[in-house]
């Protein structure tokens, strides 16, 4: 390490090599900024598989080279998106190998508007897995609506915009206004109290809103309190916060979100001219379903006058058909009861013909043949078995060492193992042997041991 890296040049024109100037760059970077805090607008971000992190910081005018190591990476990897608002803080630095001015950053933290971004998407998310966002939790708005609470502003030029809206469009719409801040520490208090008051004052629908504004000044709308509020809200409540492309917590809760107040006012105001072509249209379709259902009407009256006859004249038809009725019956009844005669008849000579006694006397004869065959079946089985173990008795015999032993010879065996003698070399000079003959035993000593040559 240079212990004077900063000196001036010495007037005899020293030299350096590039390795020595970027050294001493660096060093004099670190040496001023040791550590500093800047804002910025992160981009360009890179992940390799070490771990580290390097993006560019930049703001409208200037860029700088951000990097910050795995460690300290690895608890801010939440914040680090392009286009997000940052304040980072570091020691200023240049790396050597390339000349590149660089930042090396130990902590990483959101800045003005990118803070409130990353809270707003944190909401979101949980709200929405929460299921506060879900369609089927929507309720529709009143085709009709007769009476509608207004949450907004006294002050402001939204409620000016609803109700000409509604003056134009529907002036027979009760609008009542449930006045709260809508911007500032107390709003967002305000804003939950009169969706409660608004939600307990029998009205058809409720809308919500506010004019444009910065992310700040609409974020009361972003609360959590609110939008709990708004979906407990037993009443819809049609969303108009901020210009078309403002976005908050609450357009996603409420029922329905239009893009602006005036919106919001047209969605629930049925338009007056509209309704009453409707209902002039549905007048006139009435008068002539009414003219058509008098007119037939009028020709079924006719044709039943026309039909009409004395009722003594039904009367007589009716006993005539109640006769012929009964002589079918009694005819029917007759036919019905010589059926079931001749088929009881019939069952009965069936059964005669199929009478036990003769099956029985059938299936007693052929139990007694097949008895006799099982008895002679055994016999000759028997039989069959006693010649074959006779024959394997016999081949037994025939292998067995008894046999061979019949015939003189003789198994020789170690007196003490028993294991039995199969040459010279297994015996020894005056060892005694236990020989095993046809009709008993013998014990002999080994006098002399001759090999086979």
């Amino acid at each position: 390490m240079l212990t004077d890296p900063f000196k001036r040049l010495g007037l005899d024109r020293e030299v350096l090599t590039v390795s020595q100037l970027n050294q001493r760059a660096r060093l004099l970077l670190e040496d001023v900024f040791p550590q500093v805090w800047v804002e910025g607008e992160l981009s360009n971000i890179a992940r390799p598989a070490s771990g580290h992190v390097y993006f560019t910081l930049k703001d409208r005018n200037a860029q700088v080279r951000c990097a910050i190591f795995r460690q300290q990476a690895s608890r801010v990897r939440d914040l680090l998106r392009d286009g997000l608002l940052v304040r980072v803080r570091g020691r200023v630095s240049l790396y050597e190998g390339r000349g590149d001015y660089q930042m090396i950053l130990d902590s990483v933290e959101a800045a003005g508007d990118g803070a409130l971004r990353l809270a707003f998407e944190a909401l979101k998310a949980a709200l929405q897995a929460e299921g506060l966002f879900a369609a089927e939790a929507k309720q529709a708005l009143p085709r009709f609506p007769q009476r509608i609470g207004v949450i907004t502003s006294p002050s402001g030029a939204v409620l000016h915009d609803i109700v000409s809206v509604f003056a134009r469009r529907a002036p027979h719409v009760q609008l009542s206004l449930i006045a709260t801040a809508v911007q500032g520490r107390e709003a967002t208090a305000q804003i939950v109290n009169a969706i409660a008051l608004a939600d307990h004052g029998h009205y058809d629908a409720i809308i919500l809103a506010r004019g444009g504004g910065s992310l700040e000044d609409l974020w009361c709308f972003n609360e959590e309190a609110v939008a709990r509020a708004i979906a407990a809200c037993s009443t819809p409540i049609v969303s108009a916060i901020g210009h078309e492309t403002d976005v908050s917590i609450s357009d996603f809760v409420a029922d329905v979100r239009a893009p602006t107040p005036s919106a919001a006012a047209e969605l629930l105001a049925p338009d007056r001219a509209e309704l009453l072509q409707l209902l002039r249209n549905s007048q006139r379709s009435f008068a002539l379903r009414m003219q058509a259902t008098l007119e037939r009407k009028r020709t079924q009256l006719q044709h039943l006058r026309q039909r009409l006859r004395h009722p003594r004249e039904r009367l007589e038809q009716y006993n005539q058909r109640l006769d012929d009725l009964s002589l079918r019956l009694q005819r029917a009844m007759q036919a019905s009861l010589q059926q079931r005669q001749q088929g009881y008849a019939h069952v009965q000579l069936r059964l005669l013909v199929q009478h036990p006694a003769e099956t029985l006397a059938s299936q007693q004869k052929r139990l007694t043949g097949l008895q006799q065959r099982l008895v002679r079946a055994t016999e000759l089985s028997l039989k069959q078995t006693r010649q074959q173990l006779h024959s394997l008795l016999q081949t037994l015999h025939i292998v067995s060492p008894l046999a061979t032993l019949e015939r003189g010879y003789s198994i020789l065996s170690s007196d003490q193992e028993q294991q039995i003698i199969r040459s010279v070399q297994a015996v020894q000079p005056q060892q005694k042997l236990h020989a095993r003959l046809a009709d008993g035993y013998l014990t002999v000593q080994v006098q002399q041991i001759t090999p086979k040559p």
